[in-house]
């Protein structure tokens, strides 16, 4: 395996930074034995106070730390709901808002990259308990060629 670098966007306030870092990859057709898993929460299960805001970040924040430190973490965010959605053809026309069974994509999400869905639900549980909401879990099939 080689180290593959992969673009990270990270909210900060109203602003995005970007952040490069490298993360384990199988060659192109080499199936490395991990699955990347969706960890993801609506905006509106993450019940929090304006005072309890601090902390459940700083928590957050923490578990972030683990998951890059064990070599696992590979994006994650929120999404920016200030920014509308565009829908863009396939011949590059953009046209404001998106399908309308994906009207209400909002919240925060984390991608990682686990040896399994037991590992994934491990995680879930750390993101669950930073964040004071239940975290969905949804696997990305293995495809050779991402």
């Amino acid at each position: 395996m080689h180290a593959r670098n992969r673009d990270a966007f990270r909210s900060v306030g109203t602003h995005a930074t970007m952040e490069t870092r490298s993360v384990p990859q199988a060659t192109a057709g080499e199936d490395n034995g991990m699955t990347q898993y969706l960890i993801s929460f609506p905006s509106c299960a993450m019940n929090v106070s304006a005072e309890e805001l601090p902390s459940v970040t700083a928590a957050a924040h923490a578990v972030v730390r683990e998951a890059k430190a064990a070599g696992v973490w590979v994006f994650g965010g929120g999404i920016d709901e200030s920014v509308k959605p565009l829908r863009i053809d396939g011949d590059g026309n953009a046209k404001p808002g998106t399908y309308p069974q994906t009207a209400r994509i909002e919240g925060g999400y984390s991608v990682l990259e686990l040896p399994s869905a037991e590992a994934a639900v491990e995680w879930a549980a750390k993101i669950a308990r930073a964040c004071c909401c239940a975290q969905k879990v949804r696997a990305f099939p293995y495809d050779p060629e991402s």
